[in-house]
């Protein structure tokens, strides 16, 4: 797919997929634009990183202990937990930039999620709780499924988690009554009522992958099921708002926002992400970074 010409954010514009690096273009974004932004962030970045002992991210006016341009403040973090390893260290240093650019993007009514696997999911929390405020926090969600390979050395390992800020825990935009509902897992403890009604989603979500020979399946390999976007898209905006992926992959977050009547831009560097996205989103044009 050859991209079109340069990705210029237009907020009363189109859709857009964008294909290049995307700390290039989201230093191109206005503030506070999107309402949901939704990240699957690769582990292996596939370049070397620069390594530093400390790195400083936004604090509060008058809190932190740096002072940088236009007067704002930042607080040194990051410098002990360096000390689990490199390649935790390089995986931070690659996310940093980018989720300080996510905090920076979030209209005040919005929301990050991002989607990790255990084995990161806990330090890229603090490294979230630096930039957000712990007050921020909204929840962690574990998607759980059931497929594939079973361990018999150890419990095997069948969720990933993802993590949810808010811009501002008192204006936030979540619409619990709009999303698909569960069956009890236990309907005789209900009635008939609301057991035939179901139930609000909790914080576990119990969906399957995509399935290798279903119609869903792209052929991209860390494909997520629209079912979990949707949910997501549905509960953290609305029609009309603004979405952003920019670890887009195989663009399941912008077929969902575009099904729900959201406005998205997605961003992925993989010339061969952006042409699953093309062909999965052939109205949407293709732009390359600025």
């Amino acid at each position: 797919m050859t991209a079109r010409a340069p990705f210029a954010f237009d907020p009363e514009g189109a859709s857009a997929i964008v294909a290049g690096e995307n700390l290039t273009v989201l230093e191109t974004l206005p503030d506070e634009s999107f309402t949901l932004i939704y990240l699957d962030p690769p582990f292996n970045t596939g370049r070397d990183q620069v390594r530093r002992t400390t790195r400083a991210v936004h604090a509060a006016n008058g809190e932190g202990d740096r002072v940088g341009f236009a007067g704002r403040s930042y607080e040194t973090v990051l410098g002990t937990l360096r000390s689990y390893g490199d390649s935790f260290a390089d995986y931070l240093g690659f996310l940093e930039p980018r989720l300080l650019h996510a905090h920076r993007l979030l209209a005040q009514d919005g929301t990050l999620y991002v989607h990790l696997d255990y084995r990161e999911v806990h330090y890229v929390k603090i490294l979230l709780d630096a930039i957000f405020g712990r007050a921020c926090f909204l929840n962690e969600i574990v998607w759980a499924y059931d497929f594939g390979a079973r361990s018999l050395k150890r419990w095997p390992a069948k969720h990933d988690t993802i993590l949810v800020y808010v811009k501002d825990p008192s204006a936030y935009h979540f619409d619990s009554t709009a999303v698909d509902r569960e069956p009890y897992m236990a309907p005789g403890l209900v009635g008939p009522a609301k057991a035939a009604r179901g139930k609000l989603p909790t914080d576990v979500w119990w969906h399957t992958i995509v399935s290798p020979t279903g119609k869903e399946k792209t052929g991209y390999p860390t494909q997520k099921p629209a079912g979990v976007l949707r949910r997501i898209v549905t509960a953290s905006s609305r029609p009309g708002d603004w979405v952003l992926d920019f670890f887009a992959g195989s663009g399941t977050t912008g077929a969902v926002s575009a099904e729900l009547g959201r406005r998205f831009v997605c961003v992925d560097r993989n010339p061969e992400a952006v042409d699953v996205m093309h062909r999965r989103l052939p109205d949407t044009p293709v732009y390359r970074a600025p």
